[in-house]
């Protein structure tokens, strides 16, 4: 089954595709500080909910006031996000970019914001991720991660079972720290509920299962159910107890 279709549909009826609740989301923007006519970058930018939210609160009337590039990889989402950024924010000057993150260069110090909420792989990691963000973004300017963590030390079933590796993520000190040895300076972090966790994992149960009904001719339809059953019982079995996720907010010196 082709990866953006999996994620497209087990992520359909996910707002935020991620950890997060909306409200979270919405106090998260609240807090940013940004300056009039942020400029704006957003790898790995999915639906492009979080953008459309900062366009709506910073950009005035219509995100009249924001310039930003957005960059994702997947078809599905891209389109999704050019739809919702025309209806919402038309007068924003959103460019999304339907690309591999790690392969858009950005002018150095050129931005007010820089993000990736969820996709660090593109940079290899949460080191590889911050470093490509604070390069980009102007001194007293931002950088924003999503981010996972472990609760506790994971167990050796757990890695087994999903193909995680242990070396997927830190502990949530460590992933402030790894900003802190950048030289940002943390300003945020909000670590996800399990309440938001179960949100986010069990509308994908939902998404599955109602394609599978509507779809039954679909031939990806027995691959789907296997992989959300898999992540299903994952998920159930350790990783609602060991995997954390976090908001990591810094400002870049200067």
């Amino acid at each position: 089954m082709d990866t953006w279709k999996f994620y497209d549909v087990t992520h359909r009826d996910h707002v935020v595709c991620n950890p997060t609740s909306v409200a979270r989301l919405d106090e998260l923007v609240a807090l940013l500080d940004l300056p009039p006519r942020p400029r704006i970058l957003d790898l790995g930018a999915g639906k492009g909910e979080f953008l459309c939210r900062v366009a709506e609160r910073y950009g005035g009337a219509q995100g009249t006031g924001v310039q930003a590039v957005a960059v994702d990889a997947s078809p599905y989402v891209v389109a999704q996000f050019r739809a919702a950024a025309r209806a919402r924010v038309p007068r924003a000057a959103i460019q999304v970019l339907e690309q591999d993150g790690a392969a858009y260069h950005a002018d150095p110090a050129s931005f007010d914001l820089a993000s990736c909420l969820g996709a660090s792989f593109i940079f290899g990691g949460l080191g590889g991720t911050l470093d490509a963000l604070a390069a980009a973004v102007r001194p007293g300017g931002l950088v924003l991660v999503g981010e996972p963590f472990w609760r506790h030390e994971p167990e050796a079933a757990y890695l087994a079972w999903s193909g995680m590796s242990r070396d997927l993520c830190g502990t949530h000190a460590g992933n402030v720290s790894a900003g802190e040895a950048r030289g940002l300076v943390p300003l945020l972090a909000f670590v996800s509920t399990d309440e938001e966790w179960d949100r986010y994992e069990t509308l994908q149960w939902r998404a599955a299962a109602r394609h599978a009904a509507a779809h039954p001719d679909d031939p990806d339809v027995p691959e789907l159910l296997e992989r959300v059953a898999r992540g299903r019982h994952e998920y159930l079995t350790w990783g609602r107890d060991t995997l954390g996720w976090a908001l990591y907010l810094f400002r870049v010196p200067g």
